[in-house]
């Protein structure tokens, strides 16, 4: 989490298959693409026709979707060791602004998308799926909430997601809520009864960069790891994200006035971003316990993960050896008891400033 956050981004933009574009896909860069997989990358051609542009909104939808049922997973069994809440929906959402205006009408027509906002999928035996909400319905409201018709003349943003989305999250955590919408155009009203979540949401990043950020509201999570990892071990990184949001480490983390970028890993910036590191890492395997996730797996992935990134990823001084964090990890998992849902001592210092000690928390490897 040591890098500056980047959280408005364009979603799909232009297709153009010259080196612009393949720069693109190799290096990720960002206002290229919204948000895919590496096989929806081979669309990146001029101009593309809506049935070419289907296997593109295809995997948008699948990696939205697979990144939201490991989120939602996490936020709702972890919901009591969380003091900021939101409904737990199991709502993949997206606004047609997201698109760029020359694919916006194809966005449209694929997802059914008639409204302000469009439910792009939905979590499985989530209170929405009980409450017959389905994928490509069109939501006009949600409780007290209502939703700004879509700004059509407006270039790709992310802009009127975010407002939506922290609108349903200023919403009771754990009250029935009225849902206005429309399936097929044609209009309903639906009860849903909502489970109280962490607040957080969760994004997909398009790239190919090993990305995993934290701002404090969202995860975003890079496409480099959806296309690699199984779900158990992505269930990591996305819970190593979220305890940094859990315990405000971005909030902190600017109380102390630290660098970002690479000053992170210089002077005084360096104890404060590895007691964070250490302190998500030990938060982690509480959180994937509670959602029943089997913790060892973190070291699974850090096994995995650690020797192959040694250089580059985890070369930064700001993060500790991926050895020394696995085997604080282990003493994490040693000390996790029978009791459901875990709470660690480590969450009644999340309103303290950060003291720099990341050396109390690490367990050296042998």
């Amino acid at each position: 989490m040591k890098e500056e956050f980047r959280g408005d981004r364009d979603y799909i933009t232009h297709f153009v298959m010259n080196s612009e574009c393949q720069q693109m896909v190799r290096r990720g860069r960002r206002g290229s693409l919204r948000r895919s997989t590496g096989a929806a990358l081979a669309l990146c051609f001029v101009a593309p026709p809506a049935p070419a542009a289907d296997p593109l909104f295809l995997a948008i939808r699948d990696a939205d979707s697979r990144l939201a049922r490991i989120g939602y997973r996490l936020a709702t069994a972890n919901a009591p060791l969380c003091d900021r809440q939101e409904p737990g929906l199991g709502l993949v959402l997206h606004t047609p602004e997201q698109y760029s205006r020359d694919l916006r009408s194809a966005a449209r027509r694929y997802f059914k998308l008639d409204g302000p906002v469009g439910v792009e999928g939905v979590v499985d035996g989530s209170p929405s799926e009980e409450a017959g909400i389905r994928e490509d319905d069109t939501l006009l409201g949600v409780g007290v909430a209502r939703f700004a018709p879509a700004d059509e003349g407006i270039e790709a943003s992310t802009a009127p997601l975010r407002r939506a989305v922290a609108q349903l999250a200023e919403l009771p955590s754990a009250e029935p809520l009225e849902v206005h919408g429309q399936h097929n155009g044609a209009p309903y009203v639906r009860v849903v009864r909502p489970v109280p979540a962490c607040r957080s949401r969760f994004e997909v990043e398009i790239g190919s960069q090993w990305t995993a950020r934290a701002d404090g509201e969202m995860v975003q999570i890079g496409s480099r790891f959806l296309e690699t990892y199984p779900e158990d071990q992505l269930a990591v990184v996305v819970a190593h994200e979220l305890a940094h949001n859990i315990l405000r480490h971005r909030e902190r983390l600017g109380a102390r006035n630290v660098d970002y970028g690479m000053l992170s890993g210089f002077g005084r910036n360096v104890r404060y971003f590895r007691q964070t590191e250490l302190e998500a890492d030990i938060l982690s395997v509480s959180l994937l316990a509670n959602a029943g996730y089997d913790p060892e797996v973190a070291v699974h992935f850090w096994q995995d993960f650690g020797p192959k990134h040694a250089g580059g990823l985890l070369r930064s001084r700001s993060h500790p050896a991926w050895q020394d964090r696995v085997t604080t990890i282990q003493q994490a998992i040693a000390t996790l008891g029978p009791d459901r849902p875990k709470r660690p001592a480590l969450l009644d210092t999340r309103d303290r400033p950060l003291n720099g000690d990341w050396q109390a928390l690490l367990v050296r490897a042998p």
